[in-house]
């Protein structure tokens, strides 16, 4: 194990309920999931097969998952296994196709390519500088992020505006820098307002939001936060850098 994965606050804390610490139906929600059911309308009509939802499986994304499959919209689910995932995080593809009989497309790196670099750099590469940790975001997420829009005019992400400082001003339809329309159906929820909805229709989620791991990447690069810490503090944590890996950056 490597010394910055087994400092101590580097472990989970004891298991919560996210439902009960955070779930607050606000006054405006209703409103704002009729919006986001019809931003993914609007999308469905706009691209047809062209749109796809591209999901990271945390609880944002599951929201979003539940307001295609409840409402039967013909878009396409797909998701990243990068190859380090926590096991909890990869059984959630198949609790999606139990829960709404939708199949998910999963995208995987180039293995290959995996192995050069592992052999290359080392297992936990991207403990040793902000440069390596990107060249395997870029491996094992950007490559397969690619293919999995190829082709595609459009996708689906659960970015919301509250998740960071640099996602404040996070659109709900807008250009990605490639020439795709980007859409963040829910960017103006609020994280009591994600927690609300998954209440009130027991949308499935990953249980390691439980132990207080708001968002959920790659298993050696996140963490439990503590309290009043950003919600993207758990990503990347030993860095001083912005909590992005490039999915979210324009080119």
């Amino acid at each position: 194990m490597s010394e910055v994965s087994s400092l101590p606050w580097a472990a989970a804390p004891a298991a919560g309920n996210a439902m009960a610490l955070y779930a607050r139906w606000t006054p405006q929600l209703d409103a704002r999931i009729e919006a986001a059911l019809q931003r993914l309308r609007d999308a469905s009509i706009a691209h047809g097969d062209g749109l796809v939802q591209s999901s990271s499986l945390g609880v944002e994304d599951m929201v979003i998952t539940d307001l295609i499959a409840r409402t039967r919209l013909p878009i396409a689910i797909a998701t990243l296994d990068t190859g380090r995932l926590h096991p909890e995080t990869l059984a959630l593809p198949e609790r999606i196709r139990e829960r709404y009989g939708r199949e998910v497309e999963v995208f995987r790196p180039v293995a290959d390519a995996v192995v050069q670099f592992v052999r290359r750099e080392g297992e936990d590469a991207m403990y040793k500088s902000i440069e390596l940790r990107k060249a395997c975001c870029s491996l094992r997420k950007m490559e397969p992020l690619g293919r999995m829009l190829k082709g595609r005019s459009a996708w689906i992400t659960g970015l919301r505006r509250e998740q960071s400082g640099a996602r404040g001003d996070v659109s709900f339809d807008e250009d990605d820098g490639s020439g795709r329309r980007k859409i963040s159906p829910i960017a103006d929820w609020t994280w009591a307002e994600v927690w609300a909805y998954v209440q009130k229709y027991d949308v499935p989620y990953n249980p390691l939001h439980d132990q207080f791991m708001p968002s959920i990447g790659c298993a050696p690069c996140t963490r439990a936060i503590a309290v009043g810490e950003d919600f993207r503090a758990g990503r990347w944590w030993w860095e001083d850098s912005t909590k992005e890996c490039g999915l979210h950056v324009k080119s």
